[in-house]
C-alpha cells in the first residue's frame, strides 16, 4: 500500500467510515475539522486533526485553498474527499495533485467531464450507452428552449448543466410554463453552482430511478451491480436497496453492462456511479448522469458483494490493478439502507439540531448503522441533517424489509427528532413492499396522508 497517511476532507458519517476503512488497511488518518466540529466522532476516532476554518460550510470544507494548505501542512500520502463539499470539484483534485498529493478519485480531466451532464450525455452516446431523448448541447436562450421543447415533446424536464441534489430542475407541462420556468431554473442553478447552463430531456412521469456500482483501475473496469433508489423526496433519496426490485434480468444485465461499457470509454478509475432513468412500462433504460466519488448508497452494494468499498477506493488510489475480475463478483441476498436525518417528519421535516441525550445502535450480525452519534454530541445547525445510514440485509427482500422493521424499533436516538416514523411507516407499505413504487410515488403517497395516517 502506497498509502501511509490519509487526510479526511469531509465530515460525519462518511468521514467515520473512511477513518474506519483506512486503519483496517494500515493508514494513519488525519482529519479535517471547522471548529463546529471539533467534538465530532470522526475527530474522536482519526489519528490527528486539523481545524480548517470557522463553522460555516464556505469558509471550512468549502474553501480549496485552505483545504489544500491543510493537507500539504500535515504532510499526508493521499486525500479522500468523501460525497459532497468538494468531491466533484475539478480545480479541488488539480490543487490536490499539484501539492503532490494522491487524490482518491478520478483526475480533474474525468471528473469534469462526467460532472458536467451535457458533456456525460455526450460521452454517453458516443458509448452506445442509451440517453433520454433531449436537447443537443446546452440550451442557449429562451427561443432555443422553445424550439428544443417542440422537438422533444411537453413534458420536458429542464436541469441545469453543473451540480447536483435537485437543484436547478424544473417540471414544463406546456410552452406557457416554460417561459417563467427556464428563467427560475436559470437563477437557481447560478445561485446553486455558480453556474446558469441549462439541457432538457423528455420526462418520464413514473420512472424508476437505477443507478450501477462501477469500480476501475484506469484501464479495467467492473461493475458491483445496481441499487434501486427510486424513493425520494424533493428529489432527494430517502430509501436505497440492492438489488432493484422487480428489475427484469435481461434489463439489468443491459443496464450493468452499459455502465461499465461507458466507464471503460472515459477510462475511469476508481469508484463511481452511473444514474439511470428505467420506465417500467416499455422496459426501457436511459443514463442520465454519472457521480464521480462514493455514493451515501454504497453500504447496500457493500453488504450483497461482500467488497469494501472505501477499502478498494485506497487500495486503486494507492496504485493497485483491480484484484477480481467480474465473473468473480457474486450478488448475494437483498440489502437496503435508510437515511435517518435530524427532521421531524411529522412536521413538514423541520430541521431538528440538538444534543443527543441517549444512544443506541442496533444489534445484529446483518444489521449496521454508520452514523456521526454518541452519546452527549451536540448536532450543529451548519450542515446536512443526515446523522446516520441504517443498513440491513437478508436472503430475500421480504426478509430484508421485516429486519429494517425490527432495527427501527430498536434504534435509540432521543433528544431530536428524526425521520425514523417515515421509515416505519414505508416498511409496512404495501406498495413499497411489493416494490411497486416510481420516483414521484414517496410525494404523492404523503401528499395523500400517507405518513399521518401511520403516525
Amino acid at each position: 500500500m502506497t498509502i501511509k497517511s490519509l487526510f479526511i476532507a469531509n465530515r460525519g458519517e462518511i468521514a467515520v467510515r473512511i477513518i474506519k476503512a483506512a486503519k483496517a488497511l494500515g493508514i494513519r488518518t488525519i482529519q479535517a475539522a471547522s471548529e463546529a466540529d471539533t467534538g465530532s466522532l470522526a475527530c474522536k476516532l482519526a489519528d490527528d486533526v486539523v481545524v480548517i476554518g470557522p463553522p460555516q460550510a464556505a469558509k471550512s470544507y468549502l474553501d480549496i485553498d485552505a483545504v489544500v494548505a491543510a493537507i500539504t501542512a500535515s504532510g499526508a500520502d493521499a486525500v479522500h474527499p468523501g460525497y459532497g463539499f468538494l468531491s466533484e470539484n475539478p480545480r479541488f483534485v488539480s490543487a490536490v495533485q499539484a501539492a503532490g498529493v494522491i487524490f482518491v478519485g478520478p483526475d480533474a480531466e474525468t471528473i469534469a467531464k462526467m460532472g458536467d451532464k451535457a458533456t456525460a450525455r455526450a460521452e454517453a452516446i458516443a458509448a452506445g450507452v442509451p440517453v433520454v431523448p433531449g436537447s443537443e448541447g446546452l440550451i442557449s436562450d429562451l427561443n432555443d428552449a422553445r424550439a428544443q421543447a417542440r422537438r422533444i415533446g411537453y413534458p420536458v424536464m429542464i436541469k441545469a448543466s453543473a451540480g447536483g441534489g435537485g437543484r436547478g430542475i424544473r417540471i414544463v407541462d406546456d410552452e406557457a410554463s416554460l417561459e417563467t420556468l427556464v428563467p427560475q431554473a436559470m437563477a437557481e442553478a447560478r445561485a446553486a453552482f455558480g453556474n446558469d447552463s441549462l439541457y432538457m430531456e423528455r420526462y418520464i412521469s413514473r420512472a424508476r430511478h437505477i443507478e450501477v456500482q462501477v469500480l476501475g483501475d484506469g484501464t479495467d473496469v467492473v461493475h458491483l451491480f445496481e441499487r434501486e433508489c427510486s424513493l425520494q423526496r424533493k428529489r432527494q433519496k430517502v430509501w436505497e436497496e440492492a438489488p432493484a426490485a422487480n428489475l427484469p434480468q435481461r434489463v439489468r444485465d443491459a443496464i450493468c453492462a452499459s455502465a461499465v461499457a461507458l466507464a471503460k470509454r472515459v477510462h475511469y478509475k476508481n469508484a463511481g456511479t452511473l444514474e439511470y432513468l428505467y420506465d417500467s412500462e416499455t422496459e426501457e433504460f436511459f443514463f442520465i448522469e454519472m457521480n464521480t466519488r462514493i455514493q451515501v448508497e454504497h453500504p447496500v452494494t457493500e453488504a450483497i458483494t461482500g467488497i469494501d468499498l472505501v477499502q478498494a477506493q485506497l487500495r486503486v488510489a494507492g496504485g493497485e490493478r483491480l484484484w477480481f475480475s467480474q465473473s468473480d463478483i457474486e450478488a448475494k441476498g437483498h440489502a437496503i439502507e435508510v437515511r435517518i436525518n435530524a427532521e421531524n417528519p411529522l412536521k413538514m421535516f423541520m430541521p431538528s439540531p440538538g444534543l443527543i441525550t441517549g444512544y443506541a445502535a442496533p444489534a445484529g450480525d446483518a444489521v449496521r448503522f454508520d452514523t456521526l452519534l454518541y452519546d452527549g454530541y451536540q448536532i450543529a445547525p451548519y450542515y446536512d441533517s443526515l446523522v446516520g445510514k441504517l443498513i440491513v440485509a437478508a436472503n430475500d427482500r421480504a426478509s430484508a424489509i421485516d429486519a429494517l422493521t425490527s432495527a427501527l424499533d430498536t434504534l435509540k436516538i432521543e433528544g431530536i427528532h428524526t425521520t425514523v416514523p417515515l421509515h416505519k411507516a414505508l416498511a409496512s407499505n404495501p406498495e413499497v413492499r411489493n416494490g411497486r413504487f416510481h420516483t414521484a410515488w414517496l410525494e404523492g403517497w404523503m401528499g395523500a396522508g400517507g405518513l399521518s395516517a401511520k403516525s
